[in-house]
C-alpha cells in the first residue's frame, strides 16, 4: 500500500467543519434532517453534525447508501442505490453530506429522490469538490475546500476499503 501525501492537514478540516457548521445555522433550517451519504462522507457527517450542534442546531439523522465507484479509482457512472432513508422528508429541509462533489451524479440523483419525495429543501454540504470533474450540474451551498484533480484518501474515503482512519485529507502517490 502507497503512502498518502497530506492535501487537507487535521487543524485546517477542524477550522473549515466549524465554520461550515455555523454557515448551516445561518441559513435558517427548519425543521431539519441531515442525511450524510455513505461510506465516505462518515467522518465528515460525525464531526460536522457535532459542530452543528455546537452552532445550535439539532437535526434528525438519517444515512443513505449510493455507489457509483466499487473498488476503483474512476466513478463508474452508475448510480445504485444501496440503502434508503427511513425518515419522512416530506415539507422538510435536508441536508445532504457527502465527502466530495466530483461528477455530481451521485448528489444529482439523491437531490432529485428527496425532491420527489416532497422535501421542502434540499441543501447540500460536500467536504470537498472538483468543480472542473464536473459532468452534471450541481450546487453543493456549503464547500469545504476546492480540490484539485487528484484521488483523495483519508477523513473517511478511500481506495478499495483502505486510508478511511487517516485523520488528514491526502493524495496517494501514482493516483
Amino acid at each position: 500500500m502507497s503512502a498518502a501525501a497530506i492535501l487537507f492537514d487535521e487543524a485546517a478540516l477542524v477550522t473549515r467543519v466549524s465554520e461550515l457548521a455555523r454557515e448551516i445555522a445561518a441559513s435558517d433550517p427548519r425543521d431539519l434532517i441531515a442525511i450524510p451519504i455513505m461510506t465516505g462522507a462518515f467522518v465528515f457527517a460525525a464531526d460536522l453534525l457535532r459542530a452543528m450542534h455546537r452552532a445550535g442546531l439539532a437535526p434528525e439523522v438519517d444515512f443513505v447508501q449510493i455507489a457509483s465507484y466499487g473498488a476503483g479509482t474512476r466513478s463508474s457512472g452508475e448510480i445504485s442505490l444501496l440503502r434508503d432513508i427511513q425518515a419522512r422528508v416530506e415539507g422538510r429541509d435536508v441536508l445532504l453530506i457527502d465527502d466530495i462533489l466530483e461528477s455530481g451524479r451521485t448528489l444529482s440523483f439523491a437531490k432529485r429522490l428527496l425532491v420527489s419525495r416532497g422535501a421542502r429543501r434540499v441543501m447540500i454540504a460536500a467536504l470537498l469538490e472538483k468543480p472542473h470533474k464536473k459532468e452534471i450540474e450541481v450546487h453543493a451551498d456549503f464547500v469545504g475546500f476546492t480540490c484539485p484533480d487528484r484521488f483523495v484518501v483519508g477523513y473517511g474515503m478511500d481506495h478499495a476499503g483502505h486510508y478511511r482512519q487517516l485523520p488528514f485529507v491526502g493524495v496517494l502517490d501514482g493516483h
